[in-house]
């Protein structure tokens, strides 16, 4: 930019070699009023949007795009030029999307057969979009819906202006401060990047609310909005040597085996474990949990998935323990795997555009994955057609689907409603309760529990071994549990358990006694937390170990048979908000509000 007045003189000479006199007129005109300018913004996306696009100049749009491609790669901010292929990524799709929309499949098809190899080469997100010119209703498809609407449109338009302007503000500056140049580029890149990263964050807040926007419309099929990524992760590091740890991240995928940061952790002894559940209990309303004095636990090797962009609300093993579903408060699902010998043809990421409060595997396999959120929504995911196959609702008057259940034996699910939502006064805020059994052949609800008059709130489901038996909890204290045939919709009994709310209910290994987590501090089976807002609780294969949720960093771990006594896991970055054990190994999940799940497995 700087040689940008020997630029001019080159094309002045041009111009009179060739004797295009006329046009020289008007260069020198233009040079003339546009002085101290450089780049016009609104002309750029005139000639993207109105011309190029419009028209069909796929080839000029392409070198335009390489040459703020190549601008921006001899900048020494990398955020820039990575910011800036999403954007051109995003051209290049509505250029197909337009071509579409206007009946000429040939220039999409035009496009694919010129670019495509070159497209597959940067990202394999292009896979599947090969096949948009041979849709019928490419508009109509959940994959592709979003890209067809105004306002997607619109945001694009919108990102690509402010990019632009930002970008030539900084080159202003640059061209015309001769003094403490240097300072002044570093100050706006600077802003450049918290301004590029805003404009990120909106265009993904404005496709989440098409999303939400799209599944009010009361859509109760397949089509809903959910759109998979195609580069969820699909490779994993190897079991590693006692003791390691790995951290695995989506981006570092793509990248290669080079980008997967590795380091040796060391770990503790258990047996100077002095700590009795009995007397933590006793201790529970100190200010201290009781959990800082237990040992920690001894790892063989654990795997951190980096793949979330918010705190990790649930996290769940399938039947098997093959594969793992994640959700974070950013209304996203992650289906991933951690063992490298277990297929990552599963591997999804799901987009749910609202708040997902409850995650429940189907027991007899790992084909479904029942997903229920805070706008009454339950979504079930076949794994192997990753695509939503129903999409149920809750009535309006219960949009929180706190707990989904399966049972074990039977083709039914059981969801706990509540009427009102989740805020910072978790108990008080949410309402009444509704308990709704479901046929997973028809998908059509079979009964409505009774749990009496203006039931509060059920915040945990849970199945005997059998399935003969439901128990539920509540924000009352109460435990409820329901006979063996659901749709006659008979509750056998109920009792008070705790004086506050019970947050996690689960049978215990002899399946006779039930451990409840809340908030009241009692001992006899039922454990104390210090936060009942979202707490959560998990026992191991053999029923041995409990596993639970907590608000520092470490999860506790306690030896329910035997000597009593625990252990405490090794630490995450923020506070443990969700737990699992995996069916049949010693092998436990911890997300945590740092936006990670870690996949712990135990020295036998």
């Amino acid at each position: 930019m700087e040689n940008m007045e020997y630029a001019e003189e080159v094309v002045r000479e041009f111009l009179v070699f060739r004797g295009f006199t006329n046009t020289l007129q008007s260069y020198d005109s233009e040079l003339r009023s546009d002085i101290g300018q450089s780049f016009h913004v609104d002309k750029i996306l005139d000639l993207i949007f109105s011309l190029y696009i419009p028209k069909f100049h796929s080839h000029c749009l392409i070198s335009l795009l390489r040459f703020f491609n190549n601008y921006l790669s001899s900048s020494t901010e990398t955020s820039l030029l990575s910011t800036f292929s999403k954007l051109e990524a995003s051209l290049l799709r509505f250029y197909v999307v337009h071509a579409l929309h206007s009946n000429r499949s040939d220039k999409a098809l035009e496009f694919f057969s010129t670019y495509g190899s070159d497209l597959l080469q940067r990202s394999q997100d292009w896979t599947h979009w090969f096949a948009i010119p041979h849709m019928k209703n490419p508009h109509l498809d959940p994959e592709f819906r979003i890209y067809f609407s105004k306002e997607w449109y619109e945001a694009l338009h919108l990102s690509v202006r402010n990019f632009f302007s930002e970008i030539f503000n900084a080159t202003h500056i640059l061209l015309f401060s001769e003094i403490n140049a240097a300072n002044l580029l570093k100050r706006d890149i600077m802003h450049l990047n918290l301004k590029l990263s805003q404009l990120q964050a909106l265009l993904d807040e404005k496709e989440a609310q098409l999303c939400h926007f799209r599944s009010m419309e009361g859509s109760i099929s397949s089509s809903s909005n959910l759109r998979e990524e195609r580069d969820s992760p699909e490779v994993f590091p190897n079991v590693i040597p006692r003791a390691r740890q790995t951290e695995i991240s989506q981006d570092s995928v793509i990248g290669g085996p080079e980008n997967i940061r590795s380091q040796f952790i060391g770990s503790k002894s258990g047996d100077d474990s002095t700590s009795l559940l009995n007397d933590h209990m006793e201790n529970s309303k100190t200010e201290n949990s009781g959990e800082e004095d237990f040992p920690e636990v001894i790892v063989e090797h654990q795997e951190t998935f980096l793949g979330h962009t918010s705190p990790i609300s649930r996290c769940r093993f399938s039947a098997s323990g093959n594969n793992i579903a994640s959700a974070s408060l950013d209304g996203t699902v992650r289906i991933w795997t951690y063992d490298t010998t277990t297929p990552v043809s599963r591997n999804a990421t799901i987009y749910c555009g609202t708040e997902i409060l409850s995650l429940d595997w189907e027991c007899k396999s790992d084909r479904l994955l029942l997903i229920g959120t805070s706008d009454g929504c339950i979504k079930a995911w076949n794994v192997d057609a990753k695509r939503v196959v129903c999409d149920l609702s809750t009535t309006e008057a219960f949009p929180s689907v706190l707990d989904i259940k399966c049972s074990p034996v039977e083709p039914i699910f059981v969801s706990a409603a509540a009427s009102g939502g989740v805020g910072s006064n978790y108990s008080d805020n949410l309402g009444l309760a509704s308990l709704t059994v479901w046929n997973m052949k028809t998908w059509k609800a079979m009964t409505v529990l009774p749990l009496g008059e203006d039931p509060p709130a059920i915040t945990s489901l849970c199945f005997n071994h059998n399935g003969k038996i439901l128990a539920a909890s509540a924000i009352d204290g109460m435990i409820h549990m329901f006979a063996k045939d659901m749709s006659a919709g008979l509750q056998i009994t109920g009792w008070p358990a705790h004086d506050s709310s019970i947050c996690s209910i689960l049978f215990g290994p002899d399946e006779t006694s039930l451990f409840s987590l809340g908030s009241d501090g009692k001992a006899s089976q039922i454990l104390w937390s210090r936060d009942c807002s979202r707490q959560d609780m998990a026992l191991d294969a053999n029923g041995r170990r409990l596993l639970v949720t907590s608000s520092s960093v470490r999860a506790p771990i306690y030896q329910v048979q035997g000597p009593m006594s625990g252990w405490r896991s090794l630490p995450h970055g923020a506070p443990i908000t969700a737990v699992d054990w995996h069916p049949t190994l010693p092998i436990f999940l911890t997300g945590s509000a740092d936006n990670s799940v870690r996949v712990t497995s135990l020295s036998s």
